[in-house]
């Protein structure tokens, strides 16, 4: 699923129309919280558009954390471009599954990373242990259109024989895994494709 090819076509859209409509209000809700200096993970971070725009506003330091090595060369190449390869460190590292192995962060940042993993409990269980000030995540709704776009996505994926399976977890079970560990949702946006979670110490 995460190719390469999907890579180079990732790279290609930031670098012709900037951020996708998701992202940008991410960005733009962490800005409102004021990132001068904050650190920044990444989880399932692509080719680290988001890490470079919030670099760009003023955070000092990124971690990508990616399941897939194939973004790898694109996400170099975008970096270097904008002069910030020494601000950034990408690693191929399932938090999930070995939380210790990753330093904490001021701020911790999902975007489409939530509907790509079965144990949403476990992943955002991590995600809240790594965040000290605040998380930011995307999610797809979980109504009836939502369901069934994720389900013919993974219909698709099982006829080509891929592995690979997206997931429409409850928003509010979601949410319950961070509020137990101290978080408090301070942004929500709703869109139709895409939902929006903001939630801070």
């Amino acid at each position: 699923m995460f190719s390469p090819g999907f890579a180079r076509h990732a790279a290609r859209r930031y670098r012709s129309r900037g951020l996708d409509r998701t992202a940008a209000r991410m960005v733009a809700f962490l800005e409102s919280r004021g990132i001068e200096g904050a650190t920044v993970l990444e989880v399932g971070g692509g080719v680290g558009e988001i890490q470079i725009e919030l670099l760009r506003r003023g955070a000092a330091s990124a971690v990508g954390l990616e399941l897939s090595p194939s973004y790898e060369a694109e996400a170099g190449a975008l970096l270097a471009d904008a002069g910030l390869t020494g601000r950034v460190r990408r690693r191929i590292h399932d938090i999930a599954a070995d939380p210790s192995g990753v330093d904490g962060a001021d701020v911790v940042v999902l975007h489409r990373v939530v509907c790509c993993y079965p144990d949403y409990q476990r992943l955002l269980a991590a995600v809240a242990d790594h965040a000290g000030r605040v998380v930011v995540f995307s999610h797809p709704p979980r109504h009836l259109a939502g369901r069934a776009f994720v389900g013919l996505t993974n219909l698709m994926m099982r006829l080509r024989g891929r592995e690979y399976r997206a997931f429409v977890h409850p928003p509010e079970a979601m949410l319950a895994v961070l509020r137990e560990r101290g978080l408090r949702q301070t942004f929500a946006h709703r869109g139709l494709t895409w939902q929006i979670a903001g939630l801070e110490r």
